[in-house]
């Protein structure tokens, strides 16, 4: 037997059904779940599955912190092709660039840009030097060559050389390498323990 109740607004008439008191909490809700039904779903789930997210900005946001660290000097001060460089970071022990002057720490890796324009040695070496970090690699000998095949006989890439490794970090001292391992055309480039 059912019981309705009229709410006292006339505009609104509501007809509540009334429980009958069951004897526990289970068949109270059997029974007010007695006219409940699932609704009806016509979604299907995709056949494919959605690639992995790549962090598309995040890579080129690296790759634009790789090229402004390595900027090109406004202004370069002309070094002769014979000339030598030499550069030490603050710190670094007088003993600890006599010794690399003199050739006597072993040289773990090269990189050679011979023939290279300036973007692609400046790309070569933005990604050479903090591999060679991650593996451990003290010293390695960057090749830049004389010049002698360059426009005026000038040696470009000897002078943007030296300025890109001064930016970098990881790049404790670098210095002319000896004329037995290329003189005035190679760099010896002590770079800093990471690991």
């Amino acid at each position: 037997m059912n019981c309705f109740t009229i709410l006292e607004n006339p505009a609104f008439l509501t007809m509540t059904k009334k429980p009958t008191s069951p004897d526990n909490d289970d068949d109270l809700f059997s029974q007010m779940m007695d006219e409940v039904r699932p609704l009806a779903q016509d979604k299907v789930s995709p056949y494919r599955q959605k690639p992995p997210a790549r962090p598309i900005k995040r890579q080129e946001d690296e790759k634009q912190v790789l090229k402004d660290m390595m900027s090109d000097p406004i202004a370069l001060d002309e070094i002769e092709t014979g000339e030598e460089l030499l550069f030490a970071r603050p710190g670094v022990q007088p003993n600890v660039m006599r010794k690399l002057r003199r050739g006597q720490f072993s040289i773990e890796a090269e990189l050679d840009l011979h023939r290279m324009t300036s973007e692609e040695a400046r790309q070569a070496v933005a990604q050479f030097l903090p591999q060679m970090g991650q593996t451990g690699k003290r010293c390695v000998r960057v090749i830049h060559g004389k010049g002698y095949g360059s426009l005026n006989k000038t040696p470009v890439l000897k002078n943007k050389l030296n300025h890109w490794l001064r930016q970098r970090d990881e790049v404790l001292a670098f210095c002319s390498a000896r004329p037995v391992d290329g003189g005035t055309g190679a760099l010896y480039v002590l770079l800093k323990r990471l690991r």
